[in-house]
C-alpha cells in the first residue's frame, strides 16, 4: 500500500516475500496458481519467483504439477530475531506460572502489519485444544491482544493501522472497530483489556502490553483460557489483574522499572 511513490522500493523482492506470505498452516502446499489469486500475479511472473524462491531454499517444490511447501531456510532466516529477542528469556517462567494458574495459555505477541505474531508460549497441561506456537498470528482488530496493541500504540500509529485495516478488510473492521473505544477505556483503568467470544466462540482472551516498546517492538502479553473453565467476569477478575502484573515484572527485569 502507498509504495507507488517510493523510489526505494524494491517490487521484485516484495512480491516474492509476498509469495512466502501466502501459506498458512491449514494450507501448507500450495500451487502457482494458488499464489497468481492471492497475490493478483500473473501466472508467468509466479512461476518466475516461486523457481527463485526454490533455488534458494525458502520453497520446496514437489510432484508434477508443481506444488509447493515452505522450505528450511524461512525458518534458519528467523531464528537470529527469535535469538535477540531477550524478553522471551525472561518472561518464560513468569508465562508458565500464569499459564498453569489459568489453566490456559500465555503468548507474547508483536504485531506485523496487520496481525499479531507469537514470539513466545507457555501452555498448562489443561489448555486450549488449538495451542498456540511461536509463528501462529491473532487477528489485530478482533482479538484482545490486537486491541491492546492498538489501546497502547502512539495516536499517529494506531490511525495508520486502523486506516490500513478498513481498507483491506471493509466487513471485518466495520464488525469490530466499534469495540476498541471499551478496550481502550478498559486499559486505561485496569491495565488490560478482554475478548468475550469475540474470536473464538470457546474461548476468552486477555491482553496486556507493555508500558512501552521494546527493541523498537511494542510486546503484549496474552492469555487464552477455555470459556466452559467459567464465567468472563469472574475469569477476568482473577486473571487480568495477574497478567498486569507479569508485564509490570517483565518491564522490571528489562530494566524499565
Amino acid at each position: 500500500m502507498g509504495h507507488e511513490r517510493d523510489r526505494e522500493f524494491t517490487t521484485t523482492l516484495a512480491r516474492g516475500i509476498d509469495i512466502l506470505a501466502c501459506f498458512r498452516a491449514d494450507r501448507p502446499v500450495l500451487a502457482n496458481k494458488d499464489f497468481a489469486q492471492q497475490t493478483g500475479l500473473s501466472r508467468s511472473a509466479v512461476a518466475r519467483l516461486t523457481h527463485t524462491l526454490v533455488e534458494l531454499g525458502f520453497l520446496q517444490r514437489e510432484g508434477e504439477p508443481a506444488r509447493y511447501r515452505l522450505g528450511a531456510s524461512v525458518l534458519a532466516l528467523s531464528y537470529p530475531l527469535l535469538a535477540s529477542m531477550q524478553i522471551r528469556q525472561l518472561a518464560r517462567p513468569l508465562m508458565k506460572q500464569l499459564a498453569d494458574h489459568a489453566r490456559g495459555a500465555v503468548s507474547l505477541v508483536v504485531r506485523d502489519r496487520l496481525q499479531m505474531v507469537y514470539v513466545e508460549t507457555a501452555r498448562s497441561n489443561e489448555a486450549l485444544q488449538t495451542r498456540p506456537d511461536i509463528g501462529a498470528s491473532l487477528p489485530l482488530l478482533s482479538s484482545a491482544a490486537g486491541k491492546a496493541w492498538l489501546a497502547r500504540a502512539s495516536d499517529e500509529e494506531r490511525a495508520a493501522v486502523l486506516n490500513q485495516l478498513r481498507v483491506a478488510d471493509p466487513a471485518h473492521y466495520e464488525a469490530h472497530f466499534p469495540t476498541l473505544a471499551a478496550a481502550r477505556r478498559d486499559l486505561e483503568r485496569k491495565g488490560y483489556c478482554g475478548n468475550n467470544l469475540q474470536w473464538r466462540p470457546d474461548a476468552y482472551g486477555f491482553a496486556a502490553p507493555l508500558g512501552r516498546p521494546h527493541q523498537s517492538l511494542l510486546y503484549v502479553f496474552n492469555c487464552g483460557v477455555p470459556a466452559n473453565d467459567g464465567p468472563y467476569r469472574e475469569r477476568a477478575a482473577d486473571i487480568g489483574p495477574r497478567l498486569v502484573a507479569l508485564a509490570r515484572e517483565t518491564e522490571r527485569l528489562l530494566g524499565y522499572l
